[in-house]
């Protein structure tokens, strides 16, 4: 199998989806997966697109057997494919003028390509070898034979298609560059592919794909259209959408797990239950077969929610660096992490194995660690107004309790809850009440992991230190 992207653009979630299944296919059967570069694009392709796509799939864990190889070293063999064409009478010379043909078509009511073997029929073969060797520009197009043109597909079974539907295509340009359609079949025979899995938007070359390996007298390939990604509103997924290059939800804090996970599951399932799966359980899962037909639809909060699960289940020890990234890019939005604590892995191991459980992503973890690692970023306005505005005096003289107690005991997450237990027997509240506006103060949030869990992490220096600044606030309101 093959994955062959076009680097006129960064790795889309599309096109990531399509290597993943020819992935899932070669590490099924024992295949080889083979990376090449269609870069026939001089114009548009970028070195920088080439090098993001091989960043995406490496960091999708999606490995190639062979390449990266680039469609570009293979012109000379694509031109050779079709002046043998032309050699066989498969294929022949297109002298005219495009505009010429096209206006003409236009006038008799037929398509261009039928124009133009009309009039290459009507030159005569003497002529068009006269034309040639003296230097005049042509084209090659493909002859397309009577009849029609059936092939099963692996996703959508017996396809049909009347070559009356299907133009004279070309395939070597006037100025000796070959054109899409042929430089797919030359290079896909010469490296032996046998499976090509790819998206619903190519089912329109596969007749004409088809018609030349028939004509270069190879079987083709075992074709399979997988379904579009569409976004939320049914339409097919784009910018408008969100977030669509595999790049940016590296960005965003996704794990490359829950991508690879969530992408296998946009048009195909295991045929059970599980949602939550492992590479090496989506490989022994995988069949072609269970690839639906209908389009998947790119759901981002399915995406976070398996993230979460993924996240919860990473070691601690994978994430430390995951996570430090993302503190430097909240640093550079003016929120400072205490060096100490942040470059502390043993801290902020304990962080991570607390928060990683309450998190959906890597930044969303980076920023409920905040007040683990330095000061509050800054106070939840709801949680202030609930748990200290509504009744300042009670927060206030709460909040001074239970630093009393706290400060007056050893500072162990037993010991801790110990004194805020019997502070509340004694002040004949449930513990709720002391708890709340404590956890606002120690971490500015509504919620929390559990706040001995989190004041035995913070600390007994900095969590009074805390208190000490909420009363003040309190006081002011």
């Amino acid at each position: 199998v093959r994955f062959a992207p076009s680097p006129t653009g960064y790795l889309h979630v599309g096109g990531a989806r399509t290597a993943l299944f020819n992935w899932l296919l070669a590490r099924k059967h024992g295949g080889i997966f083979v990376l090449r570069v269609e870069d026939t694009d001089r114009e548009r392709s970028r070195d920088e697109h080439t090098e993001a796509i091989l960043h995406g799939l490496t960091w999708l864990g999606i490995d190639w057997d062979e390449g990266p190889c680039f469609q570009s070293a293979g012109v000379e063999r694509h031109r050779a494919t079709a002046l043998r064409l032309l050699e066989e009478g498969k294929a022949y010379r297109d002298f005219s003028d495009p505009d010429e043909i096209r206006a003409e078509a236009e006038e008799r009511g037929m398509h261009p390509s039928r124009v133009a073997r009309e009039k290459a029929d009507a030159l005569g073969g003497e002529e068009s070898e006269r034309r040639a060797a003296a230097g005049e520009r042509f084209a090659i197009r493909f002859r397309v034979p009577d009849g029609e043109t059936c092939f099963t597909d692996l996703v959508h079974g017996e396809m049909r298609f009347p070559n009356t539907d299907i133009d004279d295509l070309v395939i070597l340009r006037s100025d000796g560059t070959p054109v899409y359609n042929l430089a797919v079949v030359s290079d896909d025979i010469e490296m032996a592919i046998t499976h090509v899995i790819r998206g619903d938007d190519h089912l329109s070359n596969t007749p004409k794909q088809v018609l030349l390996y028939r004509a270069l007298g190879v079987a083709e390939p075992a074709f399979g259209h997988v379904p579009l990604i569409l976004g939320s509103d049914g339409k097919r997924l784009s910018k408008r959408h969100g977030a669509t290059a595999v790049g940016e939800y590296e960005a965003q804090g996704i794990l490359p797990e829950a991508m690879f996970n969530f992408l296998a599951f946009l048009g195909w399932n295991p045929g059970d239950e599980r949602e939550v799966m492992s590479r090496e359980e989506l490989v022994e899962a995988f069949t072609v077969e269970r690839i639906l037909k209908k389009s998947a639809v790119f759901d981002t909060e399915k995406l976070h929610w398996l993230n979460g699960r993924h996240l919860a289940e990473t070691p601690t020890e994978t994430l430390l660096e995951l996570v430090r990234g993302q503190l430097g890019e909240l640093a550079d939005g003016g929120w400072r992490p205490d060096a100490a604590r942040a470059g502390d892995d043993a801290h902020l191991s304990e962080v991570v194995e607390l928060l990683k459980v309450r998190s959906r992503t890597v930044t969303e973890l980076a920023a409920q660690a905040r007040p683990y690692l330095g000061s509050i970023p800054e106070y939840d306005e709801a949680a202030v107004a609930k748990h200290w505005a509504k009744e300042p005096s009670v927060a206030l003289d709460r909040l001074g309790k239970a630093r009393a107690a706290l400060a007056a005991g050893e500072w162990t997450r037993e010991a801790l809850e110990e004194a805020i237990r019997a502070l509340a027997e004694a002040e004949g509240v449930g513990a709720g009440k002391i708890i709340h506006p404590l956890r606002v103060a120690v971490t500015g949030q509504m919620v929390s992991p559990g706040i001995f869990d989190v004041l035995a992490l913070v600390g007994r220096e900095e969590a009074l230190e805390r208190i000490d600044t909420a009363g003040a606030m309190v006081r002011g309101l």
